[in-house]
């Protein structure tokens, strides 16, 4: 019986070729309902065109805390924040999650949250302080990739009615109330006492601390998903008619019991754990 020697097979199919030479293309494995993986080309538009109008956002408040406008700073940080609250519910009504707008996604909240807060912050306050303000500004954008990068590997795996540490969009909150109260208020904050500087400083550097720390925060997730008691609804309105009457005040003022009440959280969660 002769053998008959055949052409070896090209292993490699058209596919493993469509991404040679210069191309615009992105391709990842999506698991089906039934557990299969495909393979599938191109991007979900409109989560991530929303995804990218929030990095833009960001962009922006970068440029124009080193142009010196800090107002327009900080409402671009506030508009990146709606955007990165849209996206994801955009994505999940339209089913178009996927793991390309997961990455972008955290790559957008590291520039919007991470960096921009923290250049906005240096240049309205702590350049003074030379080395020891920029310090401060860059543990906060190092926090915040921290915080970034443990969220995407838990993904799935923490509960998720809670933030394991504060989210960074809130974080940067916290910080652009700051500089919004302070400019408000430049007889309160002034900016050429050097213990202003220093509490600015140790400011920032806390809040970068909170978003790495496993301290548990009520993430809001499901209150869409639930009923609530009717009363629920007069105290919100309340609260929205204090923070109307002076909105920067209003905002650093629930950032601040926000940033408690994770302490409170972490400190029952415990408590029933033991018991």
């Amino acid at each position: 019986m002769t053998n008959i020697n055949k052409p070896e097979q090209n292993t490699s199919s058209h596919d493993d070729h469509a991404f040679d030479g210069i191309t615009f293309e992105v391709e990842e494995v999506e698991h089906t309902h039934e557990g299969e993986k495909v393979k599938r080309r191109g991007i979900y538009l409109w989560p991530n065109l929303i995804t990218t109008a929030a990095l833009l956002s960001g962009f922006y408040s970068i440029i124009a805390s080193m142009n010196g406008d800090f107002t327009q700073a900080i409402y671009a940080i506030f508009l990146a924040a709606l955007f990165d609250g849209l996206d994801g519910r955009v994505a999940r009504a339209i089913g178009a999650q996927s793991a390309f707008g997961e990455q972008f996604d955290s790559l957008s909240d590291l520039l919007a949250f991470g960096v921009a807060p923290a250049i906005l912050m240096y240049s309205w306050s702590l350049h003074d302080l030379g080395r020891i303000g920029l310090a401060a500004c860059f543990v906060y954008t190092a926090c915040a990739a921290f915080r970034l990068a443990r969220f995407n590997v838990q993904i799935g795996v923490v509960d998720k009615r809670y933030f394991i540490g504060v989210a960074s969009p809130l974080a940067a909150v916290m910080i652009i109330s700051l500089v919004w109260v302070g400019r408000d208020f430049p007889y309160i904050f002034d900016l050429k006492d050097i213990a202003i500087q220093i509490t600015n400083a140790v400011i920032i550097v806390a809040v970068g601390l909170l978003m790495i720390s496993n301290i548990k925060y009520y993430s809001f997730k499901t209150v869409d998903r639930k009923r609530v008691p009717f009363f629920v609804l007069p105290i919100a309105v309340f609260i929205l008619a204090a923070v109307t009457y002076n909105i920067p005040v209003g905002i650093l003022i629930i950032s601040i019991i926000y940033a408690i009440s994770g302490f409170i959280t972490t400190f029952l969660a415990r408590k029933n754990a033991v018991s």
